[in-house]
């Protein structure tokens, strides 16, 4: 990996964990990781008359195959300093998922994006810790697996998020059990601007204080909660066919100057 704090252009690809859900904006949109890492990038030194642009082309819901079809060669084409690629986690979360088929659509991705590019980024994505997680733990190893071997041929930077104890705690995921709270998308971001070789501003792995178990009934009303608002919703769009990305539009969808 070159070392090297002149980066001009990001552009950001994947699903509802780069588009930056749930880390929550008083307006009501989502800021994320990928912003914050663009801001702190805009915000290095640079020569007067060379700016800094940021597209973000992540969809909430989007499955590996969509975001090959969909993004792929709109960012291949952007020629951007530094891409990064997050996708698939949604594919494996899936009953029935086919993880070789998910790996290769993982692969043309890559295929197409690392000789756009100066430095590819790829990661190994955070999972809140529970039965879930484990129910799908074969699958996201292999996932993960692959992920280290695209790396390690196309020149790729891996993240490992996932090996980091800290992003599996349950605190630090929002109430739909799905996407990760604000601290959490401010881990992120550190952690993918110090795997950029950039001086660390914080410790994004140090562990949170021992946590207080709340009693049965606030367990109860919290799990009632997320069955009403987050699963049931959930599952009559898998039942329909539908997506929470489904007509949506990126919300950077152009690379052009980041201003916060």
């Amino acid at each position: 990996m070159e070392n090297d704090l002149t980066y001009t252009s990001f552009v950001a690809v994947g699903d509802s964990f780069t588009e930056g859900m749930s880390d929550l904006l008083p307006d009501g949109s989502y800021r994320g990781w990928a912003d914050l890492l663009a801001a702190r990038l805009a915000a290095l030194p640079r020569p007067a008359d060379e700016g800094f642009r940021y597209a973000n082309l992540a969809v909430r819901g989007k499955l590996i195959r969509q975001i090959a079809d969909d993004q792929v060669d709109t960012a291949a084409a952007m020629g951007a300093d530094l891409v990064t690629l997050v996708g698939g986690l949604n594919d494996v979360l899936r009953p029935g998922c086919d993880v070789d088929v998910v790996c290769g659509h993982l692969e043309s991705a890559v295929e197409r994006l690392a000789p756009s590019c100066r430095q590819l980024v790829l990661m190994r994505s955070p999972a809140r810790r529970g039965p879930v997680a484990t129910r799908f733990l074969p699958r996201m190893e292999q996932l993960f697996a692959f992920v280290d071997d695209l790396a390690a041929r196309h020149g790729a930077v891996v993240v490992d998020l996932y090996g980091a104890e800290v992003l599996g705690d349950q605190r630090m995921w929002a109430d739909d059990r799905l996407h990760l709270t604000a601290e959490g998308h401010e881990r992120v971001a550190e952690a993918v601007w110090q795997a950029l070789g950039l001086p660390a501003q914080a410790d994004w792995t140090l562990s949170l204080p021992p946590a207080v178990r709340p009693g049965w009934a606030t367990r109860r009303g919290a799990d009632l909660r997320f069955t009403r608002r987050h699963l049931l919703p959930w599952i009559g769009r898998r039942l329909t066919g539908r997506s929470s990305g489904d007509g949506r539009a990126p919300k950077r969808p152009a690379l052009e100057p980041y201003l916060e």
